[in-house]
Formats: C-alpha cells, sequence, structure tokens
C-alpha cells in the first residue's frame, strides 16, 4: 500500500497538484509531515481540481508518522558518488518493481525549496532519483511525483500472479538489521567507522531488496549458522 508523504510543504499550489497526479494514477494516501501551506486554501482546492476528495481526507501529522511505514523511500535529485552509500538511488521503473507489495511503503518527497536533509535520507531504507539533464536535474515535485506513480500504475494491474507473496514488513527487516549489528560487533575492523559503514550498508541492502518473507527466514537462518561458527 502506498503513502505518498510530503515533508513540511511550503506551496498550497503543489499540494493541489500533488493530489489530482495522485488521482489520475489510482492513488489515494496523501500524508503532510508538518506543512507550512494552508491546505484548505483556494489555491490547494482549485489546483486539486477533481481530485478534492484525495485533498480533504488528507492526513496531516508530524514525524512520527514515518514509524508506522515498513518502508520508506525518499526521493532527491541530489546524488552522491559510489562511496555515499545513502545516496545511492534506484530509478523510477526499480522502484514501481517494489511498489507491487501489501506492506505500507512510504514515498518521501522533501521541500519545494531544499528536498531532504542528508539526516532524512538517512531514515530511508533506499531513495529514488529521476534521470534528467546534468545541467538542471530537480523537477517540480508534483511532476516528478507524476513520472514515479506513472511507472508505478504501469506494471502495478491487479490479479497479479505474485499477488500471493508476501514481503517482509518492518518487524522483520528490524530483526535482520539487529541481527547484522550482532554479528558485526563480534568481528575486528580497523576503525569503528568501517564497521558502522557496514551496518549503513546491510541496512540498504534489506530496503532494497525487500524481501520476501521466506528470504528473511532463510537469511535468518544463515546467521545463526555464522554465529554459532564464530562463537567456536
Amino acid at each position: 500500500m502506498l503513502y505518498v508523504i510530503l515533508i513540511e510543504p511550503e506551496n498550497p499550489g503543489n499540494i493541489g497538484a500533488i493530489a489530482r497526479v495522485m488521482k489520475n494514477f489510482g492513488f489515494k494516501n496523501l500524508v503532510l509531515i508538518n506543512p507550512v501551506a494552508d491546505i484548505s486554501s483556494s489555491e490547494a482546492i482549485c489546483r486539486a481540481k477533481h481530485a478534492q476528495d484525495v485533498l480533504k481526507r488528507a492526513i496531516v501529522a508530524d514525524w512520527s508518522f514515518l514509524d508506522k511505514m515498513d518502508y520508506l523511500a525518499g526521493t532527491t535529485a541530489k546524488l552522491g558518488t559510489d562511496y555515499n552509500i545513502p545516496r545511492s538511488p534506484l530509478t523510477p521503473d526499480k522502484l514501481a518493481e517494489k511498489a507491487n507489495t501489501k506492506k505500507k511503503l512510504g514515498l518521501v518527497i522533501g521541500r519545494e525549496g531544499k528536498g531532504l536533509s542528508n539526516k532524512e535520507i538517512g531514515l530511508c531504507d533506499f531513495i529514488v532519483t529521476i534521470p534528467a539533464q546534468a545541467k538542471y536535474p530537480t523537477l517540480n515535485i508534483s511532476h516528478a511525483l507524476g513520472i514515479l506513480l506513472y511507472e508505478i500504475y504501469k506494471i502495478n494491474g491487479k490479479d497479479r500472479s505474485d499477488s500471493h507473496i508476501e514481503t517482509a514488513g518492518r518487524r522483520y527487516k528490524d530483526v535482520l538489521n539487529k541481527r547484522v549489528a550482532g554479528l558485526l560487533e563480534q568481528m575486528e575492523f580497523a576503525t569503528p567507522e568501517k564497521k558502522q559503514t557496514q551496518k549503513v550498508v546491510w541496512k540498504r541492502i534489506f530496503g532494497k531488496a525487500m524481501l520476501t518473507k521466506r528470504e528473511a527466514f532463510a537469511v535468518l537462518g544463515l546467521f545463526s549458522k555464522i554465529e554459532k561458527g564464530l562463537k567456536r
């Protein structure tokens, strides 16, 4: 289940445009985290056009709402190098492949002016970016969302042959990350920073993989064998 989560939106027109593009592709779960703009303003309502129902049922919440999501996908046009693991992105088509899940997936969209901070990117399981012209890669948030939702809508129809396969949710993901952390504490690294890098890498791997429950159990089984080997 997809939630579109706007972080501190400043422009009421953008909120209305977001509601409109969501309805274009059949999505209805809109969340505003600490909005600056007035969601009930005439500008927001006018821009929403025939998607005023999406606008009216939008959830206004604080940062704690993110804890309700099983997965968080951050959006950004600011990319790092291969060594900047938190800003290593997926493309929209790869996001669409992972969006076919019964779990709660929050698509996090940053502020109009400065996007998501590094700290906020760190809260996400993975990030997605839209490849654009290098000299001016930043899209308006409603335009960017339209591209992302189109890619999701294009491949995620009803009655899919894999609809019986259940994705592992936050509880399983948290267990996996804790087991990795426990294993890493039993291993020697040249510096504490290298150990922390490993933790971040594995968090990203589990987030991007969006494992099924069966896959999560298999990985936990492997970790158990590794732990037994380390204790010998």
